[in-house]
């Protein structure tokens, strides 16, 4: 595994993304989201590039992480297939959660060049904002808490 520092246009500062005036059809289009709300900037990043072990297997054999110098969070990650080929690409779209605070993505948008598929998760634009203000203990996370918390 191989790091070093880099600038390179990443996603960051999405808040168009994050607005809670947009509806998922605003965001989410044929092909890609909708780059009309996602915003990239010139921003240093440590690139990790991380090849899987000889005589090991994994179903990403190789891939390159550009995390975000000051937080660590993984901005772009690039995805080789078995024959060193681009397979697919995921971008973490960030923005500063200030009250908390924390840097975090509003959504992940995974793309599979081969396919022309994608995938968006984190995506909350018509749902309630979280509440950091709320304290949480172990029981919270006992499997009848979080049963009674599930949707049908």
């Amino acid at each position: 595994m191989n790091s070093f520092i880099f600038e390179i246009y990443v996603p960051y500062n999405s808040y168009k993304l994050h607005s809670d005036t947009l509806k998922y059809t605003d965001i989410l289009k044929p092909g890609h989201i909708n780059t009309e709300f996602a915003r990239y900037e010139l921003h240093r990043v440590w690139v990790v590039d991380a090849i899987v072990k000889k005589g090991k297997k994994h179903l990403y054999p190789h891939r390159t992480f550009y995390l975000d110098e000051d937080s660590w969070q993984a901005l772009i990650i690039d995805i080789y297939n078995d024959r060193g080929r681009p397979w697919r690409v995921s971008e973490g779209h960030v923005i500063n959660y200030y009250e908390v605070p924390t840097i975090w993505t509003t959504l992940q948008a995974h793309y599979d060049l081969k396919s022309g598929r994608y995938f968006v998760n984190g995506v909350d634009n018509e749902e309630r904002m979280y509440d950091f203000s709320i304290e949480r203990s172990p029981v919270d996370y006992t499997p009848a808490a979080l049963r009674k918390l599930g949707k049908r």
